[in-house]
């Protein structure tokens, strides 16, 4: 992979970066974080994630930013730098699809928003159909997500971890549940006490 401070600061970056005081932190704290391929630990927040954002940008130069989601486990690393999840039929737009089609390059947030931890990622971005390659899309398949239509295949360059400043918690139904289990459970053995209790005192 690049360096993400290699591919991102450009020069204009970097001159407000030496406006601001903070070029000088950056060149020193970047050239650490290049490595070759996903570690063990990006695969692991990747593949547990549940949303993520993915941005392109079309031939007139707008940006857009299209959300995905599914299940744990529906964004897949398929390789030492490679990312895949299977497209469903949505609402027929194609606005990230004819971007892709003149700029292959997108931008990807992944969050834990319960660790405030974001991941960012650079990357090149193919579309393929998926009866064109049914082992990719089996492999990519997400059960009760419906037909797939398209694989999204991304072959990330560049990524780097954020800080998590500003990032607000927020969990989803099963985080709530793992949350809240513990008090759950007290509170059913409690129901259950006084409910025998009632009993008891019902046939006395």
């Amino acid at each position: 992979m690049e360096n993400y401070a290699d591919l991102m600061f450009t020069p204009v970056v970097a001159a407000e970066q030496e406006k601001d005081g903070t070029r000088e932190k950056y060149a020193a704290m970047y050239p650490k974080r290049t490595q070759e391929g996903f570690s063990a630990d990006d695969i692991a927040f990747l593949e547990s994630r549940d949303t993520l954002f993915m941005a392109s940008v079309s031939e007139t130069g707008w940006p857009y930013v299209q959300h995905r989601g599914g299940p744990r486990g529906f964004l897949k690393a398929l390789g030492p730098t490679t990312l895949g999840f299977a497209d469903y039929r949505g609402n027929r737009q194609y606005i990230s699809k004819g971007n892709l089609t003149a700029d292959d390059r997108v931008s990807l947030f992944a969050i834990d928003y319960p660790r405030k931890a974001r991941l960012k990622l650079q990357g090149h971005a193919k579309i393929i159909d998926a009866a064109d390659d049914p082992a990719l899309a089996e492999e990519l398949a997400v059960e009760g997500q419906g037909r797939i239509e398209r694989l999204i295949i991304i072959e990330v360059v560049a990524m780097d971890w954020n800080c998590p400043q500003f990032i607000t918690p927020r969990f989803n139904t099963d985080e709530i549940a793992q949350l809240v289990a513990p008090e759950f459970e007290k509170l059913q053995a409690r129901i259950s006490e006084l409910e025998a209790e009632n009993a008891t005192l019902r046939a006395g």
